[in-house]
């Protein structure tokens, strides 16, 4: 046993457990947004592989150049975004692109290009669009790291209409680029934009462009996560995490119905908040998770709980410091990657750490990986490439099987300052219509992870 003292269980016979299949027939479904449809990360398909094949069944592979947005797939498409430098630039010019491909064939059907400039984005980490294209109908929505918002056609790529936040809402591009993809809820498209005055989130029709209303002053940056919409307390709530504080919207009109203040460190608020039950959940670098108790009968909310570190060594924090890696709520039970790849459980009534392991992840820092729920088991995209299935449980991490999924071909950049050189894979993956896609700074492919193939 290792320093990590959580009990790991290898599944017996791991070579036939990589190919059982399952009995039931193929359920399909797209992935049209960041963590598929409604933002849950949850992969509802059935007819796929149990653990994960020894060697993936790749359909196809597309070039494409840097980036960290994870595709969307929605009506045989799939959508991805990119970046390509001017080879003669000094100061990080280039272009920004959009492409829709044939979800069967990889074949390119449109791209759409605009010129933008990374000079003012810290240089280690300008490589490319963070935000995951938004599909809604006929409509696909992209967000560049430059601030640039453009709704284009699905089929044909033709710009709609168009929003930059620099130049249409006097915002400051935060250090490491727009990461927030935009919400549809209705006939709005909602995100943070960091806008002044008072448009830190920011609501458009969604077929026109035209502002519906905003909310909110900017406290420093304007953080990196995606707003997610739940229902508690009898309504509908757009919870969104910024750099000074957790806050629930009315999606409708803006109205605050609730705020706990909360900063993160550097602006860093990253992961995406988790909603299970009366729990939300949101986790950052240094000062580790914040544990709300939603209220059941008004959109409204108390502090169950809240990290007391302000280190990010693993030796010294006290439950999750995740900066990347959204968590998971299954029951009263915490899921998480900390601040320097290591693997935690913890009591979610009261942020109690009940375990550690460090075999999912490798130990370093900014350590991630995506977990997605698929059937009783998840599926783990890790910073290294691998595609691993496996489950969590009170008592620790039970790993199924293990695969090469992509390389890794992204620079940790000063992560390196403790572990050495490192390169990592920071894009969440697609799973839809019995497959996995997912990209490197280097090519698009997409992956059989369906019974049929196997």
């Amino acid at each position: 046993m290792n320093l990590f003292s959580s009990v790991r269980l290898r599944l017996a016979g791991l070579a036939v457990a990589t190919v059982t299949l399952l009995a039931t027939p193929l359920l399909a479904n797209d992935w049209p947004e960041w963590r598929g449809a409604g933002r849950h990360g949850v992969w509802n398909e059935t007819g796929i592989v149990e653990g994960v094949p020894e060697t993936l069944n790749v359909k196809w592979r597309v070039p494409i150049s840097s980036g960290y947005s994870g595709p969307a797939v929605a009506d045989g498409r799939v959508f991805i975004t990119d970046w390509v430098e001017d080879p003669e630039s000094r100061t990080m010019d280039g272009t920004e692109r959009a492409m829709a491909l044939d979800e069967e064939t990889g074949e390119v059907l449109w791209t759409r290009e605009w010129p933008t400039s990374y000079r003012m984005l810290m240089a280690s980490y300008a490589i490319g669009p963070r935000a995951t294209p938004t599909v809604d109908g006929d409509r696909v929505y992209v967000v560049g790291a430059a601030g640039d918002l453009y709704c284009l056609e699905a089929t044909t790529g033709e710009i709609c209409w168009e929003k930059h936040y620099l130049e249409d809402y006097d915002s400051f591009i935060p250090t490491w680029g727009v990461a927030s993809s935009p919400i549809v809820d209705g006939d709005h498209l909602i995100n943070v934009v960091g806008g002044e005055p008072g448009g830190l989130v920011v609501a458009w029709n969604k077929h026109t462009g035209e502002e519906v209303w905003r909310a909110l002053d900017v406290e420093g940056e304007m953080g990196y996560g995606q707003p997610i919409i739940i229902e508690a307390g009898g309504a509908r709530q757009l919870i969104v995490w910024h750099a000074a504080a957790l806050v629930s919207l009315n999606p409708e009109n803006g109205e605050l119905y609730w705020e706990e203040e909360w900063e993160a460190g550097s602006g860093m608020s990253v992961a995406t908040p988790v909603h299970s039950g009366n729990y939300l959940l949101v986790t950052q670098f240094y000062r580790g998770s914040l544990m709300m108790r939603l209220d059941q009968d008004r959109p409204d909310a108390e502090l169950l709980w809240r990290g007391q570190s302000r280190s990010e060594m693993p030796e010294e924090t006290d439950g999750l410091h995740a900066l990347i890696t959204t968590p998971l709520i299954e029951g009263d039970y915490v899921y998480g990657v900390g601040s320097y790849g290591e693997l935690r459980g913890l009591d979610a009534t009261s942020g109690e750490r009940l375990w550690m392991n460090d075999q999912m992840v490798a130990q370093a820092r900014w350590g991630t990986a995506f977990m997605v729920k698929q059937g009783d088991r998840y599926l783990v995209n890790n910073d290294d490439g691998l595609l691993i299935s496996a489950q969590f449980t009170p008592d620790g991490y039970v790993e199924q099987a293990r695969t090469r999924l992509i390389e890794p071909t992204g620079d940790a950049g000063f992560g390196a300052r403790r572990f050495g050189a490192r390169m990592i894979n920071w894009t969440h993956p697609a799973y839809a219509n019995g497959h996995v896609f997912h990209r490197n700074d280097n090519e698009l492919i997409k992956a059989s992870l369906s019974v049929d193939d196997y």
